[in-house]
């Protein structure tokens, strides 16, 4: 694949990025493994998740979250005023399971099992991030996790993330997460890891 060269300095996200943080997310999240298991057909896979990360995007997360990109990746976060808020209404609801068709069921008890292992004290939530595997190595991933994290810290708060990649764990433990819970998805869905990060001061990071 042929490597991008982009500015890996985070912005925040506007509606106007959704083309490009659509595009994105497809590349990132190609050989995810719960993506894969929502949308295992190799053929329609693409364009299913251009419709997926565009529909999340510029209905719940770019109003209730704070979304941030670079030329090459984007992350998703919803702080924790905002967790009450940042969930799809019925009218998203309904575009995702359109969207996810006969995988719709799986669909709804994958989200309904993760959401009973969330952390019930306020905290940071990174809902999403992904890099352009054209960009591998460039620092995107890390440029917007950092700018994340700064966030929570900020605010004296947590954070809060949700993987089923297994290769993606030491990149996140090497920002301070750790692992919190292990959880196998119901209809044979990949494993789900759950992290935490507690506060850090400035001068910790």
């Amino acid at each position: 694949m042929t490597r991008m060269s982009t500015t890996n300095t985070p912005t925040t996200a506007t509606i106007d990025d959704a083309p490009l943080i659509g595009r994105t997310l497809t590349r990132a999240f190609d050989d995810d493994p719960m993506m894969r298991w929502f949308f295992p057909d190799d053929a329609a896979r693409e364009a299913a998740l251009g419709r997926y990360f565009t529909t999340i995007f510029t209905r719940q997360y770019v109003t209730h979250g704070v979304c941030e990109r670079t030329d090459a990746a984007a992350a998703f976060w919803v702080a924790p005023e905002a967790q009450d808020k940042a969930v799809p209404d019925a009218e998203t609801i309904s575009e995702l399971l359109n969207i996810l068709g006969d995988r719709a069921g799986l669909f709804r008890d994958a989200v309904g099992a993760a959401a009973e292992y969330a952390p019930q004290e306020p905290h940071w939530s990174l809902a999403l991030i992904g890099a352009d595997p054209a960009a591998q190595g460039q620092g995107h991933g890390a440029a917007l996790l950092r700018s994340g994290l700064a966030k929570a810290d900020a605010s004296g708060m947590p954070a809060y993330l949700e993987s089923s990649k297994p290769s993606n764990l030491p990149f996140y433990e090497h920002f301070g997460f750790t692992l919190r819970e292990e959880l196998q998805l119901p209809g044979g869905g990949p494993v789900l890891w759950t992290m935490w990060r507690e506060p850090q001061r400035t001068a910790d990071v």
